[in-house]
């Protein structure tokens, strides 16, 4: 049909320099040209902010054939995820891990002694600096490759087709245009009581930079992020402990059988833990800091602890301070999220918003497809996000992820499951490895065997969910998942053990 369409109208294509792609976004190309005002607008599309969300988008769009610009507030491109979030801390969770097992153990039980090993936090730090100086920088050459304008400044919206943008100097660059993208992400949560100073009492941004390992540290918040920096920390030698307010660790959406396996694996590996705990003061001592802790259900079960450092990880919230979307009547709800219809459009059809300022998880590659599907919309394509196939992942060693519904979940809407589990102590690979802590845990509805959900805890597990999240994208059974094929030895083969387990009632290696 494609190719038959193609046919008919190439030589209209041809005549004007739109290249042969696919046909819809080939229409989208001659029909946004096509239409294109040039009086009273400037460009296409203005997109706030440059994180994963904003910078894709824009790209995205200018792929389709929309004049866009990009405006951010900060110095460098990539938002929050390349520059304080995602990608130095998965920097220093890898090295940490690597000095670790250097410094422990490991190694020597591996047959590699290395002896007199020591840290160099500045060169750690250096090293982190460079990934994240590297990949901002691309985002700079991705955008001149597909001719997207970038303007600095603070991006405020002074009409329904209108930015301006805000600069440091004082002065405001005004931009016309057909539709605006909000993509300002999120900032980090204010804990009532605590003032962070990103020293000592430090947010998810200053623990990502500290100058010395803490004695000892103090994570408010047993979540992703906490889990995260405070499994750095304490690979580098600091004494952490996490104080949760939840009965379970790595935050919601997690299933509650991988959470305990998660939770034994972290104790082993020398984390505290207190659950049900609420920190209900902070006070800096000289160079210490004295955290008053109490039992969520027994107000008078109250102990105190002492840090060097202590790490406020209570969750993000929506960043929209001064976009100036009251004026123009776009809507938030009462957690200060921009309220979005299925097209991502707010209540201003010409302003639209995307990712972490919008409901939904906050996660880099969900407000990723985002921003592709709505510039898509933008231009008469198709819109749809299936958010029950969009992956979580905790990078700790070993990593936790996750697809779809957890156990608890599909039990609490009446929904008749079957479940196949394989351990990776009983997968050659990570038995080879000698890093068998994880298991494989797949969630089949009984009737259809239709895969419902995939929770995983092992090495490379944020790498393995990805098999998961493709086969609940295109409505896999556990039967699929079974019969296809894996190498051997891998450790992706205890993904296919868990569906057979699931299909079948029982694995093979098992």
């Amino acid at each position: 049909m494609q190719a038959c369409l193609w046919s008919k109208i190439s030589p209209v294509f041809k005549a004007a320099g739109v290249p042969r792609i696919p046909v819809v976004q080939s229409l989208a190309i001659l029909l946004n040209r096509r239409f294109y005002a040039t009086d009273t607008v400037d460009v296409d599309l203005v997109v706030i902010g440059s994180g994963p969300g904003g910078y894709v988008a824009a790209i995205k769009a200018s792929q389709l054939g929309m004049k866009t610009v990009c405006v951010e507030k900060n110095d460098t491109l990539g938002g929050t995820c390349l520059n304080v979030g995602c990608i130095p801390s998965k920097a220093l969770l890898h090295n940490s891990h690597l000095y670790h097992m250097a410094h422990s153990q490991d190694l020597k039980n591996r047959g590699i002694d290395c002896s007199g090993v020591t840290l160099n936090l500045d060169k750690m730090m250096e090293q982190k600096t460079n990934a994240v100086k590297a990949l901002t920088q691309g985002i700079g050459h991705l955008f001149k490759q597909n001719k997207v304008s970038h303007v600095q400044g603070h991006g405020k919206i002074t009409g329904p087709n209108e930015v301006t943008a805000l600069k440091t100097d004082g002065s405001s660059e005004v931009i016309k245009t057909k539709n605006i993208l909000i993509a300002t992400g999120s900032e980090t949560s204010p804990f009532p009581g605590v003032e962070i100073d990103e020293k000592t009492i430090v947010s998810s941004t200053g623990a990502l930079s500290l100058e010395r390992v803490p004695k000892k540290m103090v994570v408010i918040g047993a979540g992703v992020i906490g889990l995260e920096l405070g499994s750095v920390w304490s690979r580098l030698g600091s004494e952490v402990t996490a104080v949760e307010f939840l009965g379970h660790i790595g935050g919601l959406g997690i299933d509650m059988e991988i959470s305990k396996n998660f939770q034994r694996i972290l104790t082993k590996q020398g984390l505290k833990m207190k659950l049900n705990t609420k920190v209900t003061a902070a006070v800096q001592e000289g160079e210490k800091i004295r955290v008053s802790i109490e039992a969520v259900k027994d107000p008078n079960k109250k102990e105190e602890l002492d840090c060097d450092v202590l790490l406020v990880c209570v969750g993000r919230r929506p960043y929209t301070d001064n976009l100036g979307l009251e004026d123009v009547g776009v809507k938030k709800d009462e957690k200060g999220r921009i309220m979005v219809n299925n097209r991502f459009q707010t209540a201003v059809p010409s302003i639209y918003a995307i990712g972490d300022c919008i409901p939904g998880p906050m996660l880099a590659h969900k407000a990723e497809d985002e921003g592709i599907v709505c510039v898509e919309g933008i231009v008469s394509g198709p819109v749809h996000i299936d958010y029950n196939c969009v992956p979580s992942v905790i990078y700790t060693h070993p990593e936790v992820a996750w697809v779809g519904k957890s156990e608890e979940e599909l039990k609490e809407k009446g929904v008749e499951i079957k479940i196949g589990k394989f351990p990776l102590l009983a997968n050659s690979r990570a038995k080879t490895n000698a890093d068998t802590d994880g298991l494989v845990k797949i969630i089949g509805d009984k009737v259809t065997d239709r895969i419902l959900g995939a929770h995983i805890i092992g090495a490379g597990a944020g790498e393995m969910v990805n098999e998961a999240a493709l086969a609940l994208e295109y409505g896999a059974s556990c039967e699929d998942v079974a019969r296809v094929c894996h190498a051997h030895p891998t450790v992706s083969e205890a993904f296919r053990e868990a569906n057979l387990a699931a299909y079948f009632g029982k694995a093979i290696n098992f």
